[in-house]
């Protein structure tokens, strides 16, 4: 079942979503050769907590860990390790946190010094079917709009789509209806209501579209062993357009790159 939200839970849950935010946009300039993701995640849930919230992903589902940290072939899930980063890797950052008592979820695949360049074409092109999907989410449309949008765009650039892992509706619970797939038929699926939130997450690989589960129970991988990325944003559907409640601009200073990637999805400028 759908749970629309009122102006003012969405508002409580922009709050939640910006926690993890700027959660990643402190770690970003963290994330370099040496450094662990062990270390990443420590950082994360002694930051989240600072901001009068807790981590999301902590114990949801017996996960150990605050942050979801998957380098290279892993396509989610991966827990954090004393394994180092070293150069030319890329990682998936997944991270929640709850205030106010609903669920921020958002996620950002980083490059660790420099990459090879198809790997980089990679992480340019799932980032963009992001926002390819993310206009599919209004009024009239429903889930398999989105999915296929997602789908049609990375396809075509020779890249394996995921079935298995999907996005989802949030709110005081992490995983809400409906599952959002990236990939899918226009015109099926449940229809998108007023008021609904949901996270839009492409996982999108360099290979295969085929994955596989280590013996943890946890960390997902591409079944060829080539990298895959993922990003994720959440997204409430306000007078029937999408309006992200999280955002990558606090990345973006870190690291010093101007985007404007999501103004057109923007109805509030963030600190």
């Amino acid at each position: 079942m759908i749970i629309p939200k009122s102006r003012e839970e969405i508002e409580l849950m922009r709050e939640s979503a910006l926690v993890v935010s700027k959660t990643l946009g402190m770690l970003a300039p963290e994330i370099k050769p040496g450094v662990t993701t062990l270390q990443l995640d420590k950082m994360a849930e002694e930051f989240i907590r600072e901001q009068g919230a807790v981590p999301g992903f902590l114990g949801l589902y017996d996960f150990p860990n605050s942050l979801c940290v998957s380098p290279n072939a892993q396509v989610v899930h991966g827990i954090p390790n004393d394994t180092p980063l070293k150069e030319g890797d890329i990682i998936s950052i997944d991270c929640g946190a709850i205030k106010n008592g609903y669920y921020g979820d958002h996620a950002y695949t980083f490059e660790v010094g420099e990459v090879a360049p198809e790997v980089k074409k990679l992480l340019e092109v799932t980032k963009e079917s992001l926002y390819v999907g993310i206009r599919e989410f209004k009024a009239g449309n429903r889930v398999g709009d989105v999915g296929y949008a997602i789908q049609k765009f990375t396809e075509d650039h020779g890249y394996g789509v995921v079935r298995e892992l999907v996005g989802h509706g949030i709110g005081r619970t992490m995983h809400e209806d409906p599952e959002m797939p990236n990939y899918g038929r226009r015109g099926r699926g449940k229809k998108f209501v007023e008021g609904m939130v949901v996270a839009i997450e492409p996982m999108i690989n360099l290979g295969t579209k085929r994955i596989k589960q280590l013996p943890d129970g946890w960390t997902i991988l591409t079944a060829d062993n080539k990298p895959s990325a993922h990003f994720e944003h959440d997204v409430a559907l306000v007078d029937g357009k999408p309006e992200l409640l999280s955002t990558f601009k606090y990345i973006y200073e870190s690291l010093k790159i101007n985007l404007k990637e999501e103004d057109e999805f923007r109805a509030k400028v963030y600190d």
